[in-house]
């Protein structure tokens, strides 16, 4: 697929300050990196433009400040992690904007790295604000986004940004994210089946219509599935649906069935009183009252794993369960198996499926793993993405 957008290979960046845009949003522990695959993941676009001759400034988010400084969501553990990896020095900015930080981007050298504090601590960065986001173009001659789990967002580091700068491009990480999961809308190898779990038919309601007219089998897993299963009127006891929705699950359920697409549910289930029960949770096949399923049963998952290997494509993007609760990631580990050891092109649509198999070990027995959870989700449903209409638009 073809966006005709620049790639760090058609720029030249010797000398230049590039403005780096990278999604750096790490879990935490400790005051700790817990999880660095998204930094690796930025690693080869570093590495390029360092032995290019750039003078890198980096900027990214973490977590949800709300327009606020929080110390605990500081981007300075990551950059220390950062450093770690490439083996360098990183100097670190301890704000995003302003005379000071101007000063500390001036006085780079070729292939060193200025690290920006937290985005999300500046109020303006959520509402996409022509004023912040100029102030941001001061520091660099060039502008690259590389932060694909961003791209679905109107944020001024990523859409308004690209109105201030003369020069704009990706970086190797979206190239990468827009290559893999184009092959999923265009022309993917038969049968083409997508797995999705989550808790809510709501938040993939898009996502399960795209895939309907694009898919040859849908397997449904996490609790979304027991308002999938209420609206065919089967017995979920107290598990968590969605009342208000049972009317479009069984829409859903229709259009399926009319476009010959198998939406495929649990026959079996995991269940306990309460997610937090100290009792041995119980397999069944139909939910009493008093009980909750909280992840898909053996049968489902070797029902699910047989329809995987026929696969030749194959999309994942949710969790078969509580997967941060060892009594309920049974489900979710025997698909990261079974998706590793498909032989069909596998994509894992990131979030916690990519969380899932990166801790599981299987990260490198998949085709991609994507870095955005909510950003590839909406490419699948086939919107056009807030970054890539900014970069689009900026640079034809």
């Amino acid at each position: 697929m073809s966006y005709d957008i620049p790639t760090l290979d058609t720029l030249d960046v010797a000398g230049r300050r590039v403005l780096l845009r990278l999604d750096l949003n790490c879990p935490l522990a400790d005051g700790e990196v817990a999880d660095d695959s998204r930094i690796r993941a930025a690693l080869p676009t570093i590495h390029h433009l360092q032995e290019r001759g750039a003078r890198l400034v980096i900027c990214s988010h973490l977590g949800r400040p709300k327009g606020r400084r929080s110390p605990a969501l500081s981007l300075e553990p990551v950059g220390a992690r950062l450093a770690e990896l490439l083996e360098g020095e990183i100097l670190f900015a301890h704000d995003t904007v302003g005379e000071d930080v101007e000063e500390l981007s001036r006085e780079l050298n070729d292939g060193e790295i200025l690290l920006l504090e937290n985005l999300r601590f500046q109020a303006e960065e959520k509402k996409n604000n022509a004023a912040f986001a100029s102030q941001l173009a001061k520091l660099g001659d060039i502008y690259i986004n590389d932060a694909f789990g961003a791209m679905h967002r109107s944020h001024a580091s990523v859409d308004a940004i690209t109105g201030c700068m003369e020069t704009v491009g990706t970086g190797l990480l979206i190239q990468r994210e827009l290559e893999a999961l184009g092959k999923l809308l265009e022309g993917p190898e038969r049968p083409f089946i997508a797995i999705l779990g989550g808790a809510k038919v709501s938040d993939k309601i898009g996502v399960i219509e795209a895939l309907s007219k694009r898919c040859d089998g849908i397997l449904i897993g996490g609790a979304m599935a027991y308002t999938f299963l209420a609206a065919q009127d089967r017995a979920v006891g107290d598990s968590l649906i969605e009342e208000n929705k049972i009317l479009l699950a069984k829409r859903i359920l229709e259009r399926c069935g009319e476009r010959g697409v198998t939406l495929y549910l649990p026959v079996d289930h995991v269940v306990a009183e309460s997610i937090d029960t100290e009792n041995e949770p119980e397999v069944v096949k139909d939910i009493p009252d008093g009980m909750a399923g909280f992840d898909i049963g053996p049968e489902t998952a070797a029902r699910y794993k047989e329809v995987i290997n026929r696969a030749g494509t194959v999309f994942w993007n949710g969790p078969m369960g509580v997967a941060e609760k060892e009594a309920f990631a049974g489900g979710t580990r025997a698909l990261a198996e079974s998706v590793a050891t498909s032989e069909g092109y596998t994509v894992i649509g990131g979030g916690d499926s990519a969380a899932a198999i990166n801790q599981l070990g299987f990260a490198d027995k998949v085709d991609h793993v994507s870095t955005g959870g909510g950003a590839s989700l909406e490419f699948i449903e086939g919107n056009d993405l807030p970054g890539i209409r900014a970069l689009r638009n900026r640079s034809t």
